[in-house]
């Protein structure tokens, strides 16, 4: 097994078979996943079977409220853009499930059918955004909370910024399960449950303003966050090939699927992971 750091976020894994792991082998890859927050993979024959294999040695799967299903593998969640549709899922930088009161540890996404060109992944390190805040900037950030929602999202009249109002195909759905689904908070830094690094822990789609903050104020600083974090050293540009599967920690990541591709396909396997209380 060779494990080789990206530049900005991240690690590609090579000489490993997803599906015929040791121990050993597998406890390389957990350790290579807490300290680098995504990892790479490329070159592998998972077929469905394998992919809930391969997350169910992690942690129990969550199923996606919104996405649809596959349709024989509930588990896996469909991601999908089709040649005839403009939009696409995840189109911006977010962070799943952070509207969740224990949010998702991570997904794992595997490559079924890509467009000739485009349809790259940006993922960017929240760590590493969160050690180059100045002094200044981490003393104030140290007890704020942030306020994370699904509902401009997911739920009914959602917005366009993650890219769902295209529901053809019902890509999405369930806008009643956002209806009912409280706001959350957590901290804007946390200390992330396997690595102990500190992270940012707000993302442009789901956080919505900071507990004890006026809106406007609280706007103007969420913005200096993200601007910060979009910085292009914290990032990785993915390209996906046949076979290529990462695997992201979403308490440690942000990420961004890029729509270039229109007029061509992109089916995308995806299989959410149970998480945890964040602090």
């Amino acid at each position: 097994m060779n494990i080789e750091e990206l530049p900005g976020v991240g690690a590609e894994i090579t000489g490993v078979d997803l599906r015929r792991l040791t121990e050993h082998e597998f406890e390389n890859i957990r350790t290579a996943y807490a300290e680098h927050g995504v990892i790479f993979f490329r070159d592998q024959e998972l077929t469905e079977r394998d992919h809930i294999r391969f997350a169910e040695r992690w942690a129990p799967i969550n199923v996606n409220r919104f996405f649809a299903a596959h349709p024989e593998h509930p588990q896996i969640a469909m991601v999908v853009k089709e040649k005839d549709q403009r939009d696409n899922i995840g189109g911006g930088w977010h962070t799943d499930h952070s509207y969740d009161v224990e949010p998702a540890m991570g997904s794992i996404l595997v490559a079924r059918d890509l467009p000739e060109t485009g349809g790259d992944t940006f993922f960017a390190s929240m760590c590493r955004a969160y050690d180059a805040l100045d002094e200044d900037m981490k003393t104030r950030l140290k007890d704020m909370r942030a306020v994370h929602s699904a509902h401009h999202i997911f739920g009914t009249g959602r917005e366009t910024y993650y890219n769902t109002t295209d529901a053809g195909g019902n890509r999405i759905g369930n806008a009643a399960a956002a209806d009912v689904l409280e706001d959350v908070t957590h901290p804007i830094v946390i200390t992330h449950p396997l690595s102990g690094k500190k992270a940012l822990y707000v993302n442009p789609a789901f956080t919505t303003g900071i507990v004890g903050m006026a809106q406007e104020e609280s706007k103007e600083l969420l913005s200096t966050l993200y601007a910060h974090a979009m910085q292009q050293e914290f990032a990785h540009r993915f390209k996906w090939q046949p076979g290529s599967v990462a695997f992201w920690d979403n308490r440690a990541t942000w990420h961004w699927a890029l729509n270039d591709y229109h007029g061509q396909r992109r089916v995308m396997h995806r299989i959410t992971l149970e998480g945890c209380a964040l602090h």
